[in-house]
């Protein structure tokens, strides 16, 4: 019965995966393929390559390439930045309230960030950065997620070494930088993953918040090329498709082991 039990949910996940993976590889074989072939699914038609000449000079991707690499860099070094501290406050100093206000961080998780869509949009034309890359990342800097993670890395971090760096005369911030960022470059690497991926594939708050090519990034320009009035083509759509989502992907298949370890050792302690 338990043999039976383990086959069945091999084949399970097998299904599952087929599934879940369908998609990309329409994606793929569409964008090697003219439009009648790809549909079809002719096996036996020539692949080519002039989908993606045709979809790369259908609009500015470089531009879009650019602003979407400046949106995931500026996001992640805020996030850093706040998680960092955020999580060494909530994992090794004491203050009065911290268990309460670490409570009150993770109900953000309980948020959608579409909930908060009007106020940031208020606060973002308030402070002058509507249709700015700043304007796109800000509302992102301070993750919930991030603190929990950064929080359960460093307190997985031995209570040996703090106290000896304390005894070498470092400060706060220098046992920080110097023994607990070390230890978690793991949990960093992931983190950015996460973080990055994320905010490649936001679409709904910069499609609001940006107006020009100028801003725009990947996801909101695929969206505009592949809008009804502009014609669709499943197989030049398919290529503009997989050259957004190329970069992450090849991230992805480089860093997948630390990727998986690091949320391994991140488990609750």
């Amino acid at each position: 019965m338990n043999d039976f039990l383990r086959r069945f949910e091999t084949l399970g996940a097998f299904a599952l995966a087929i599934i879940w993976i369908s998609p990309l590889v329409f994606a793929v074989w569409a964008a090697f393929h003219t439009t009648s072939d790809a549909v079809n699914f002719n096996l036996g038609a020539a692949w080519t390559l002039d989908n993606f000449r045709t979809a790369w000079a259908g609009a500015p991707w470089f531009r879009y390439f650019i602003n979407t690499f400046l949106l995931v860099t500026i996001v992640l070094i805020g996030q850093f930045f706040v998680t960092t501290l955020a999580g060494f406050a909530f994992a090794k100093v004491q203050f009065p309230g911290k268990d309460v206000v670490f409570i009150l961080v993770l109900m953000q998780l309980f948020i959608l960030p579409e909930v908060l869509i009007v106020e940031n949009y208020a606060m973002v034309s308030r402070l002058g950065l509507f249709d700015t890359i700043l304007g796109v990342g800000m509302p992102y800097m301070a993750s919930a997620f991030g603190i929990f993670l950064m929080r359960q890395a460093f307190k997985g971090v031995p209570i040996e070494l703090h106290e000896a760096a304390r005894v070498e005369g470092c400060s706060w911030l220098g046992i920080l930088w110097r023994v607990y960022v070390p230890l978690a470059r793991p949990t960093y690497l992931a983190y950015a993953l996460v973080s990055v991926s994320t905010h490649w594939n936001n679409f709904l708050w910069p499609l609001i918040v940006t107006n020009s090519p100028d801003t725009r990034p990947l996801t909101v320009g695929l969206s505009i090329f592949g809008a009804p009035e502009n014609g669709v083509d499943i197989s030049i759509i398919s290529a503009a498709t997989i050259m957004s989502v190329a970069p992450l992907l090849l991230a992805f298949l480089i860093f997948q082991r630390q990727f998986v370890q690091a949320f391994l050792r991140a488990g609750i302690k």
